[in-house]
């Protein structure tokens, strides 16, 4: 039987945390992360929502066609919940283990993320309306400050990893520049968000530790309040609570996939021809290659958890409440239905990295501002860059919420350059 009958809902997880009697596939481990995308295939030959095993032991459905993740973007909340205090029925029964990956990254917070209706819409306002202040053009100097910094530091060398001494401290610290976080307190911050992303053991203990860091800088910028993003959501007249947990989503959505989208977008210049080709000729611009990257490979896989109200038909399925409904933007990007062509996916902005509906990322402006003027840079400043290894030996980020390059060693050639525009 396959998942697009309502006969199929005996395949469906049940009630409480018991899975299946078919197991789900799991989308956690060794055989998918050596090949995410062959995982996506045989769960969208399975139907468009699927059960899956989210983390040991933790169970749900995910959304692998373009269709079906749009749908329930799109009627959320009106079908669909995104708080999961009252909705997923095994947290509340308390079957979802305090160390557990996927509970510190879908556990419920007082943020708009996980808030629906006036709730949703106060806590976004304060967001949307602290990064509207945002100067582009500033934080585009910002970019190039940070960039010549990290790049100095590495370039005397002639050599370097590209993941860890630039794409992924490079969005981190562009966003404490604009919390105006003092140094010390943002690499404090830099490193509770690195290991939370990272979905080990030491998650909850992460976690703890970036909300005490949070409240920290919270409680600074009542004191001493100033021009930076911190202070116009405290100016919005959030609480300390709502602060800190607006924070932490702030943090957790600006850093972590950017830097995983610069790695990836850097990836791609050194080891395809086409890209480096197209880049370094001016035929395609590094902003509409950047977006191709996007298509292929977004730097958050599987996210978005989602649960019905009562039973609900997706696409064919019925999807049934109390479960998280994932939404993978992967497998809803490389999507046969959807599929177009490289030339046609460059520049194009049609794929879901983003989101969509009243959830989607509130600034994609912002994010590809870091990300463009970051690989500008590095492309800029760096003559000679070459991967040190074969390309097929660049390894991958494993897990479930978050995709890009573990390192990416390089060399280059050590002129002297400058470091002013």
């Amino acid at each position: 039987m396959t998942a697009r009958h309502e006969s199929d809902a005996a395949q469906c997880p049940v009630r409480g945390h018991t899975p299946p009697p078919q197991r789900p596939l799991p989308i956690y481990g060794s055989a998918f992360d050596a090949d995410p995308q062959a995982t996506y295939r045989r769960l969208r030959d399975m139907g468009p929502v699927v059960p899956v095993e989210i983390s040991p032991g933790v169970f749900g459905y995910l959304a692998v066609t373009y269709r079906a993740c749009l749908y329930l973007l799109r009627h959320t909340p009106a079908l669909f919940h995104k708080d999961p205090t009252y909705h997923w029925e095994a947290l509340r029964a308390g079957q979802i283990p305090a160390n557990s990956p996927a509970r510190q990254m879908m556990m419920p917070r007082d943020n708009a993320l996980w808030k629906d209706g006036s709730e949703h819409q106060r806590l976004r306002g304060a967001i949307t309306g602290a990064l509207a202040r945002i100067d582009t053009y500033a934080l585009a100097d910002t970019v190039v400050r940070v960039a010549d910094q990290l790049i100095d530091a590495f370039f005397p060398a002639g050599q370097a990893d590209l993941v860890s001494q630039y794409a992924d401290p490079l969005p981190m610290l562009t966003v404490i520049e604009l919390f105006a976080s003092p140094p010390e307190h943002g690499q404090r911050i830099t490193r509770h968000v690195t290991r939370l992303f990272a979905a080990g053991e030491d998650a909850a203990q992460a976690n703890a530790a970036l909300e005490a860091a949070c409240l920290e800088l919270v409680q600074l910028k009542r004191a001493q309040p100033g021009r930076d993003i911190v202070s116009y959501l405290v100016q919005a007249g959030l609480s300390d609570g709502e602060l800190v947990q607006t924070l932490v989503l702030l943090f957790g959505a600006a850093a972590p996939p950017t830097a995983k989208h610069i790695g990836r977008g850097i990836q791609h210049f050194l080891a395809s021809e086409r890209f480096a080709g197209s880049v370094y000729t001016g035929v395609t611009p590094v902003a509409a290659a950047l977006e191709e990257v996007l298509w292929d490979e977004p730097p958050v896989p599987n996210y978005s958890p989602l649960y019905a109200q009562g039973l609900q038909q997706v696409e064919g399925v019925t999807v049934h409440p109390g479960y998280p409904i994932l939404i993978s933007f992967a497998a809803a990007n490389s999507d046969p239905a959807v599929s177009v062509d490289a030339d046609q996916r460059a520049g194009n902005r049609g794929h879901l990295a983003f989101s969509a509906g009243v959830h989607a990322c509130p600034a994609p402006g912002l994010a590809r501002v870091i990300s463009e003027t970051a690989v500008e840079r590095l492309l800029d400043r760096l003559p000679g860059l070459a991967l040190a290894v074969p390309a097929g030996d660049v390894a991958n980020l494993p897990g479930t919420f978050l995709a890009g390059p573990t390192s990416l060693p390089v060399h280059f050639q050590p002129a002297p350059a400058p470091t002013g525009r």
